[in-house]
């Protein structure tokens, strides 16, 4: 308690008011705490965020814990529900209310989140746990819709039975639905949407399944979906379409999908239905279809003819005892006819779904089971414009507030009892008078409601309320204008065609417009015979009151009476189980996040009847505990029992409570558990623990910094006498050593000078010289028999050779390396062929001139000289130019010849013979320049990486009447090794290189 925000349970709020509970509420709500308990109660505020307080983490930790030993959190009641019904067998129930946009849905899923993470393991357990939880996107889609205060509302309530086994494991279950908004088919307010099933059917479908649903993706062309709305922040449609169409997963084939999916699409169209005015031949009004094309996609999805379906929406056949009588309908009758049609198509279908869910998670087997409910339903709703959905899910409440009382007070008195604690009775309001208001069988609103609708003659709105006014002219929780006249009370904010209820959560003014026509709820009989003929799988199953054969003129239930009656068997369940109670608040209208509207909270606080809630819990005492938490929890405050009490947890409770001299009446001993009156009491007591635990903390840091000062203490003394110890070992080794290698050199003097003197008679005075030379040459023997055995390979690229072992045959080592590479150069020389040794010759040659001279160089040593890069054989031409040159060819190729005045360049064919060179004409094969190699001077070129060298020759020569010449060669390092070899055979002398930068 000392580190939670606030306080954790409302029970113990002091003082007790509606600001210091709102106060409360806002200050955990600020600092991210959404959770708080009164009692077993969770009351959880929205946070309209993702906050990181859920996961399997924390599932864990609220597995493992009791109830009040961790933060206020939804695991908590989740655990203590599954763990009641698995330990004690108690079938238990959870009931989730609050109104729309509070989070009653994302608290169901996580309870059924919590259970599938406890409930055990298994092939079985796995897939129904995943069937459970896949239900709930199903029925959400059918069920839920866009509101101005949710993005992702349910429109109906929803009560789901989960089985389990005697260890605890789900079985399966069953999902009840209650009423259904179908009106929010065919209107719905500005701003709204309707259900989410017709938006992700349009944005999730591929073309091709459109196309066999005949729909468009368009939704604004559809006159039941509010094209002003067409997206919610909190529901991507076509994500959601997809989770829709794998209904497998609940047991539903595809062909089950398909024919979902087209009576939904049946829906969509008959909205697009349009009906004209039309007159008979006596000018009586009627209707008729204005254009047939809908009317035909619609039979055609549902295997009805279009005329049977355009004379069911226009006509209504009426059976007396004697006769048949077929009327038309007008334009507003033939309206209500089309909208009923579709209302009553949709809920059908998600009766169907439902009951389809339900067959597919029961439970097969009959073994004895243990039940949890998870009950999900509107909350209290107070709006501008309050009708007959209104007026039954406040009735709902008004019965749930009732159960709630009565079992609170019910557990409370139990407990009490069991416990051996006087039961004082408890004041508190009983709503029974409005519940019997409208639900008394013989003068309740909803008997009137009925009688009004089975009554013959004119029926409407006005004369249901007046029948009213005169039955509850005194009541004190009803009122309306006529009732407060009679009172002589001005109130004029009551309509004259409303009427106002004093309900628990306050008063409510009802508007009785379509109070009659809702609860009636009519299907003209030749619309359901209609469907009934339709040859689609469904609508047989969902119309059985079509078939003619089984003609029934009993009047269907009204709305009203069935919602009774499916109250009154909810009720009956609930009173069966044990309740916990989730009870969800909405804290802004704009569901921003970290936003609190104190007036907004107090009025839904009001209508959760709250206060109420905490007052009955305190009315006795406000808390109580085991007596052996409470024991563990408090033992620090006395001396008896601290630190551990080994007798009984009640005895030293006891002696606890008398040591600390507390009240007598504020304290009660029961069988089981300890009794605490008032917070106040709780407080003084936590109080006095924090401040000896702060004193404890205290003698605790004393006793840690005493053990730790002479733990250190004794780890410094251990580490000073082992580095002691150690250093004088170590002094004493070094000086031992000292010694002992004086007294091996003494030694080894002392027995070289005896051996000396022993052995100098033998010895002439060359021996020393006789004994180093012996010892030389066997040194240089071990020396070469050592080289011989490790001589390197005999390829000319490997370089490695072995290790001199003596610094003085460094100087022969090197010698022997030289030669041994001299050797197997030459091996290696042998080997080659004339043409390879001519080969490398060149190279050879090229090295000598080039080398580090000229930068193209290095790119020129892997490539081969050819010689030939014209391939002289296919050229004629040059055949005969060759022909009439003395000699071989050493080079053919194509070089550039610089102009002196332009610089540019001019295609050229050079060819080198032994003692010419001649330059032809690229185009004309025709000679331009001869050269002898006589009249060639020398060469210059640069150093770059290029092929430009200028050809320099003799101030006498003949044959280039323009001087030198400027060439450009592709393979200049080959030309001019080949040109250099050409001149030394020939005239005896080395061409000239000028290498220039």
């Amino acid at each position: 308690m000392e580190d939670m925000v606030g306080v954790g349970d409302l029970v113990l709020l002091d003082p007790l008011t509606e600001e210091s509970l709102l106060s409360n509420l806002q200050e955990r709500f600020k600092h991210g705490e959404i959770y708080t308990y009164i009692g077993n109660v969770v009351v959880s505020v929205n946070p309209y965020q993702t906050l990181p307080i859920y996961g399997p983490e924390h599932v864990a930790q609220y597995r493992d814990y009791n109830f009040y030993e961790l933060k206020p959190h939804i695991y908590a009641v989740a655990n203590e529900a599954y763990e009641s019904l698995r330990s004690r067998d108690r079938d238990q129930c959870i009931l989730i209310t609050g109104e729309s946009g509070a989070g009653k849905t994302e608290a169901s899923k996580l309870v059924m989140s919590f259970v599938a993470a406890v409930c055990g393991q298994g092939a079985e357990v796995n897939v129904v746990k995943e069937q459970l939880l896949q239900s709930n996107p199903v029925l959400e889609a059918f069920g839920n819709a866009k509101t101005i205060r949710n993005d992702n509302s349910s429109r109906f309530g929803k009560y789901m039975d989960i089985e389990f086994d005697f260890k605890g494991a789900p079985l399966g279950g069953v999902i009840t639905n209650y009423l259904l908004e179908k009106s929010r088919v065919v209107k719905h307010t500005k701003g709204e949407r309707n259900f989410h099933i017709f938006y992700q059917m349009l944005a999730g479908a591929d073309d091709s399944l459109l196309k066999t649903l005949k729909l468009e993706r368009d939704s604004s062309v559809y006159g039941y979906l509010n094209y002003e709305a067409r997206g919610a922040a909190a529901v991507d449609d076509a994500a959601c379409f997809a989770v829709v169409q794998a209904m497998g997963t609940i047991g539903m084939s595809a062909a089950e999908v398909q024919h979902v999916l087209e009576v939904a699409a049946v829906v969509l169209k008959l909205g697009n239905v349009a009906l004209g005015e039309n007159f008979q031949a006596s000018g009586m009004a009627a209707s008729s279809v204005c254009d047939s094309t809908g009317v035909q996609e619609i039979g055609s999805l549902l295997g009805l003819a279009p005329q049977v379906l355009e004379k069911a929406l226009c006509f209504r056949t009426v059976e007396t005892n004697r006769e048949t009588v077929a009327t038309t309908l007008t334009v507003a009758q033939a309206h209500y006819a089309r909208d009923a049609l579709a209302k009553n198509i949709y809920s059908r279908l998600f009766d169907w779904v439902v009951a389809r869910i339900n067959k597919s998670i029961k439970v097969a087997s009959a073994e004895k089971r243990k039940v949890m409910g998870v009950l999900d339903i509107y909350g209290f709703e107070i709006l501008k414009d309050n009708s007959f959905e209104q007026f039954v899910i406040n009735y709902c409440n008004e019965k749930l507030q009732q159960a709630f009382i009565a079992m609170t007070l019910k557990e409370e008195q139990e407990e009490y009892v069991r416990e051996g604690i006087p039961w004082t009775p408890v004041d508190y309001f009983d709503n029974a008078i409005i519940c019997n208001l409208i639900e008394n069988g013989q003068k309740g609103i909803l008997a009137m409601l009925d009688e009004e609708c089975l009554r013959p003659g004119t029926v409407s709105d006005s004369t249901f309320l007046a029948k009213l006014n005169q039955l509850f002219p005194a009541h004190g929780h009803y009122e309306s204008r006529v009732t407060q006249n009679a009172r002589r009370v001005q109130d004029p904010s009551l309509p004259l065609s409303s009427f106002r209820i004093h309900h628990y959560a306050g008063k409510v003014t009802y508007n009785v417009a379509g109070f009659v026509d809702k609860n009636n709820d009519l299907l003209f009989r030749d619309l359901s015979q209609a469907m009934w003929r339709a040859q689609h799988p469904l609508l047989q199953g969902m119309f059985p009151e079509g078939d003619p054969r089984c003609p029934s003129r009993k009047r269907p239930p009204t709305a009203g009476s069935q919602f009774k009656a499916s109250v009154a068997t909810l009720m009956k369940n609930l009173h069966s189980k044990n309740p916990n109670y989730i009870r969800c608040i909405k804290p802004n209208e704009q569901k921003q996040p970290c936003v609190f509207s104190a007036q907004l909270v107090g009025s839904q606080a009001r209508y959760l009847g709250l206060l109420e809630n905490v007052r009955v819990r305190r009315a006795g005492y406000a808390s109580r505990q085991l007596y052996g938490p409470f024991l563990q929890r408090y033992r620090m405050l006395s001396r008896a029992t601290w630190p551990r009490w080994t007798g009984h947890p009640r005895d030293g409770v006891e002696t606890l409570l008398e040591e600390l001299s507390l009240p007598p009446d504020e304290i009660a001993l029961g069988r089981t558990k300890v009794f605490i009156r008032s917070p106040k009491t709780l407080f003084h007591l936590e109080e006095r623990r924090r401040w000896r635990l702060h004193d404890l903390a205290i003698l605790i840091q004393a006793a840690f910094r005493a053990w730790r000062c002479r733990t250190h203490y004794q780890l410094m003394r251990k580490s000073q006498i082992l580095i002691s110890s150690w250093y004088r070992g170590n002094t004493q080794k070094r000086r031992y050593g000292q010694m002992r290698a004086s007294v091996i050199r003494i030694q080894a003097f002392v027995r070289g000078w005896k051996a000396r003197k022993e052995f100098r008679k033998y010895f002439r005075s060359g021996a020393s010289l006789t004994l180093s030379n012996f010892i030389y040459r066997r040194i240089v023997q071990k020396y070469l028999m050592g080289l011989q055995r490790s001589l390197p390979s005999t390829k000319v690229t490997d370089n490695q050779w072995p290790p001199v072992p003596y610094a003085f045959l460094k100087k022969a080592d090197q010698e022997l390396r030289r030669i041994f590479h001299l050797w197997r150069c030459k091996k290696y020389r042998d080997q080659l062929s004339p043409q390879q040794k001519m080969v490398l010759q060149e190279k050879l040659s090229a090295s000598l001139l080039f080398k580090d001279k000229k930068a193209l160089y290095p790119q020129s040593v892997p490539q081969p000289f050819r010689g030939d890069y014209l391939g002289l054989q296919q050229h004629p031409k040059l055949q005969r130019i060759k022909g009439a040159t003395p000699g071989s060819v050493l080079v053919a190729e194509a070089v550039r010849k610089v102009n002196r005045r332009s610089g540019k360049l001019s295609p050229r064919i050079l060819l080198l013979t032994k003692s010419h060179m001649i330059l032809v004409d690229a185009k004309g094969s025709q000679p331009k320049t001869v050269i002898s190699l006589e009249d060639v001077a020398g060469v210059s070129l640069s150093s770059f990486n290029d092929g430009l060298f200028g050809l320099q020759l003799r101030e006498m020569s003949t044959a280039s009447p323009k001087g030198d010449l400027l060439l450009v060669s592709d393979h200049l390092i080959e030309l001019l090794t080949r040109l250099n070899g050409a001149m030394q055979r020939t005239t005896q002398r080395d061409l000239t290189f000028t290498v220039a930068e």
